[in-house]
């Protein structure tokens, strides 16, 4: 029997079914081993040395491995046909020999683009030897962003506090977003004006605009004010009209080629509105295979690629269809055979496309999830209509001449297109980011030397705009133009930047949040190069030509360490209030904008002669005065300019306490806005309580403050014990409290009106809970098994899905789908969960044995021995105590954005 390794479980039972009963196909559930997230494990004084870990749950399944492998006859090593495919090949093999498990049986690797029957027999026909050069790609690949990030990482938490990490992708793709943000801060808008006449013409009406006065051509900005416009307007108004020229130009447009890793997360954010994360989540389940008509197959293509060209078969299939669907018209006379043109293109492989061209979306809809409806059926389209006609349009630009009775000769201009055949536009159309800018207005039959009627003429005011914020699909489109990054990581680096908190989603465009333009700013002074788009560019192809064996991958580590250090070490001695200084240059016109009276935007608005800074604390940079603690005015980076409000450092009077008759006041500090009684008397602080999320500044008035800073109130005696139910505002939201029983109210309205008898039974409701939160949602039944406590059970836990029996829970792994989780790997996990808790308990009965022993004098001698046992068994295995959680194949693709 032979042994074949795959990623993933659901791949390995479909293989298996593929193969046989000669075969035993076991996963390796991604990434089997990585480096410990911990200063040292890349070492470049030992020339780059790297120490491997194993995680528990990998252990387990490598042992598992090992086993089989003890007993087959060959080892086949079957991961995806990527970089990190033939990494994990590596590590598994790398793994077995240190175990002894392999001796001298024959090791190989092959590597299919699909996971069907044909594919997997024919690629079991060509084995080959594991792709040293492609795994030291990897290698240097994982060296550079493992250093980057735990290099550049603790500069940044000692120089710049509340900052989280940086990363060599991560970072680059950061700045692209907040060089954005400063565009359209510094943009100025400049008034223009369109001036447009609709004239009529045989039995039509069409819009022609002003394109040159008087032999003068004039471009969108040319008409700058109001009185200009009105005076074009008079002009065209009492002009006469004539046809001067009409010139009719075909115009083809061809189909865009089959979708890369690039373009499929690019349409599918503009079409089905998919992040990229959720987009590689579904291609993922599309590629490992679904459940068709009880048999289980892959539908699409390896979904991680650069390539865009298919296979011949595939391109005859696709013809196939299209004549078959649509007639030869929509088939062109040749196969239209693409080229990739990505200047740094990873490994040659297909573009992503259907396994079976037959298998149209109709077809298939009901066996697949929405999700995984909707995104098949863009993928199909998109290769089908790759293979199609071109679309065929005549386009149509006419030239009018328009005398003016002043005399002033107008030129207008009149262009529209007419779809003459759709082509490929019958299937599919590529989605886009902004607006159309090719008009499509049809136009009547008009010909040289016609005077068409005026119906009126129309002058609208414009302002330019700037640039647009990008979009997750605009960004990862730019990273790819600028050959940084590769597709497996686009997803993650986004995600990882929102993980982060550097940037946020509003309206699927991306904004900077003011800690990520900080680290930003920090890094373009002090590690500029770092961040550079070219010398980015410049890495990734010196990655590439690792990957094709063209240079030694410790030589691009060495000549980019040497450089980088020097650079750490010289920012090691700067003090924090120079850093602060340098980013007080950079973010001047962000954090201090400039103001209305012309002033100094960074005079304190509060004292009379204090100057605002950049300043650090415990939870981040804010803006403070230099006069301090004299003077307390404060603002956090990013709030709105009514938070801001210098009126409300020093305290907005809402009026007087009508009991005490203290002033309350709206204040705003570090920490954002709140309501104060009175002041500080004797070091004592005055009441105070803070807004809830959710009511603005400009909402509060004397009655709600006063509501405030009343809190808590009692809202009566509790029946059984008599003792006093409050309700008040606490740092997870609006609250009653009996004893040291919490509930939570729906909402901050309901603290004052909430009454005994509803307190009473939220908090009833939250003791019968014992104190906990309500029983999370069940995702999936997977009914009774034997040796568990109860039924097993998919549930959607605070911190992820996860699988129990009630008494024992284990996490679902990061790549695993809730609802497609089996009973076979929800045993295992649980197995796996109970037998680390046995574990456990035998070390932490060994440790009390030990010390027992120690007090009558024969515990230093077991310790040592032990010691010795240990450090034994991990030079012979080379891994170290791992980690709980296990490593994902895509958590290690994103291994730049890990620190």
């Amino acid at each position: 029997m032979d042994v074949v390794v795959v990623e993933s479980p659901a791949k390995a039972k479909t293989i298996n079914k593929y193969l046989g009963s000669n075969y035993q196909v076991l996963a390796s559930y991604g990434h089997v081993r990585d480096l410990p997230s911990k200063d040292g494990s890349v070492r470049p004084d030992e020339d780059f040395a790297m120490d491997w870990e194993v995680d528990t749950q990998s252990k387990k399944r490598v042992d598992e491995i090992a086993k089989a492998v003890k007993s087959a006859e060959r080892l086949i090593l079957a991961t995806d046909p990527d970089r990190e495919g033939e990494a994990i090949s590596w590590h598994v093999l790398e793994l077995l020999r240190r175990k002894g498990a392999l001796k001298d049986k024959p090791v190989s690797r092959v590597v299919f683009n699909a996971v069907t029957k044909d594919a997997v027999l024919d690629a079991m026909k060509k084995p080959r030897e594991i792709d040293v050069p492609l795994v030291d790609a990897y290698l240097a690949r994982r060296a550079l962003d493992y250093l980057v990030g735990f290099t550049l990482s603790p500069v940044l938490w000692r120089k710049l506090p509340g900052a989280r990490s940086a990363g060599r992708v991560q970072s680059v793709a950061l700045r692209l977003v907040c060089d954005r943000e400063s565009e359209i801060e510094r943009f100025v808008a400049q008034e223009y004006w369109s001036i447009a006449a609709t004239l009529g013409a045989r039995g039509g009406e069409f819009q022609a605009r002003l394109v040159n006065a008087d032999g003068t051509k004039l471009d969108r900005l040319s008409v700058g004010n109001e009185a200009e416009a009105a005076a074009f307007k008079t002009s065209l108004e009492g002009a006469a009209y004539r046809v001067v020229s009409v010139e009719k130009k075909p115009v083809r447009r061809n189909p865009q080629p089959p979708f890369t890793t690039s373009t499929l997360q690019q349409d599918a954010s503009r079409q089905l509105g998919f992040a990229p994360k959720r987009t590689m989540q579904v291609a993922q389940r599309l590629y490992e295979g679904v459940d068709i008509g009880g048999e289980t197959m892959g539908l699409i293509t390896y979904m991680r690629t650069d390539g865009v060209q298919i296979a011949d078969e595939a391109i005859g299939a696709a013809r196939d269809m299209v004549a078959g669907e649509y007639g030869g018209r929509y088939l062109p006379d040749s196969p239209r055979v693409y080229k990739t043109k990505a200047k740094n293109a990873q490994e040659a492989h297909e573009a992503i496309r259907p396994t079976d061209m037959t298998r149209h979306p109709a077809r298939v809809r009901k066996m697949l999830d929405d999700d995984q409806a909707r995104l098949y059926d863009l993928i199909w389209k998109r290769a089908v209509a790759s293979q199609m006609a071109s679309a065929e349009l005549e386009r149509t630009t006419i030239e009018i001449e328009a005398r003016g009775a002043d005399g002033r000769v107008l030129g207008l201009r009149a262009t529209g297109s007419i779809l003459v055949f759709d082509g490929f536009l019958v299937l599919y159309q590529e989605g886009s980011d902004d607006e159309e800018t090719e008009e499509d207005r049809r136009l009547p039959p008009i010909e040289q030397g016609d005077k068409p009627g005026l119906k009126k003429v129309d002058a609208d005011q414009h302002f330019t705009e700037p640039p647009p914020r990008y979009t997750e699909a605009t960004l990862i489109k730019r990273l790819e133009e600028l050959g940084i990054g590769r597709p497996s990581t686009y997803s993650a680096t986004l995600g990882v930047l929102q993980d982060r908190e550097y940037v946020r989603l509003d309206k699927r465009r991306l904004i900077p949040d003011p800690k990520g333009r900080l680290v930003t700013a920090f890094l373009e002074s002090f590690f500029r190069r770092y961040v550079e788009y070219d010398f980015t560019a410049d890495l990734e192809e010196k990655l590439d030509e690792i990957s094709a064996g063209e240079i030694e991958w410790r030589d691009v580590l060495r000549d980019f360490w040497r450089d980088f250090i020097a650079s750490t070490d010289e920012i090691k001695d700067l003090r924090v209030s120079e850093v602060l200084e340098a980013l007080n240059e950079i973010l001047g016109p962000s954090v201090f904008p400039a103001r209305e009276d012309g002033g100094d935007p960074r005079a304190c608005p509060s004292c009379a002669d204090g100057r605002l800074s950049l300043k650090v604390g415990r939870y981040g940079a804010f803006v403070g005065c230099s006069n301090y603690p004299e003077c307390r005015y404060t603002k956090q980076l990013g709030i709105d300019a009514e938070q801001s409000d210098p009126e409300l450092a020093e305290g907005k009077l809402l009026g007087q306490d009508p009991e005490t008759g203290k002033p309350v006041t709206l204040r705003t500090g570090r920490f954002g806005p709140f309501v104060q009684l009175g002041e500080a008397e004797e070091g004592t602080k005055p009441p105070r309580s803070s807004l809830p999320k959710g009511l603005a500044p400009a909402d509060v008035d004397l009655d709600k403050a006063l509501q405030l800073l009343s809190l808590p109130r009692v809202v009566g005696l509790h029946p059984e014990t008599g003792e006093e139910i409050v309700a008040g505002l606490g740092r997870y939201g609006p609250f009653v409290r009996h004893q040291k029983t919490f509930a939570n109210l729906e909402s901050f309205e309901e603290i004052f009106s909430v009454g005994i008898n509803r307190a009473v039974s939220l908090l009833a409701e939250k003791q019968e809970r014992g104190g906990r939160r309500p029983t999370p949602q069940a995702l999936k039944e997977l009914g009774e098994h034997e040796g568990f406590a109860g039924p097993i059970v998919v549930r959607a836990g605070r911190y992820g899905p996860y699988v129990t029996d009630g008494k024992i829970n284990a996490t679902l792994p990061k790549d695993a789908n809730p609802e497609e989780v089996t009973v076979e790997q929800a045993v295992e996990l649980l197995n796996s969960k109970a037998g680390s808790k046995g574990k456990a308990k035998k070390a932490s009965a060994k440790r009390a044995g030990s010390k027992t022993a120690a007090s009558k004098g024969a515990g230093k001698t077991a310790t040592k021995s032990t010691t010795k046992a240990a450090a034994k068994t991990s030079a012979k295995t080379g891994t170290k105590r791992a980690p709980a959680k296990s490593k994902s194949k895509s958590a290690a693709a994103a291994s730049d954005d890990k620190a």
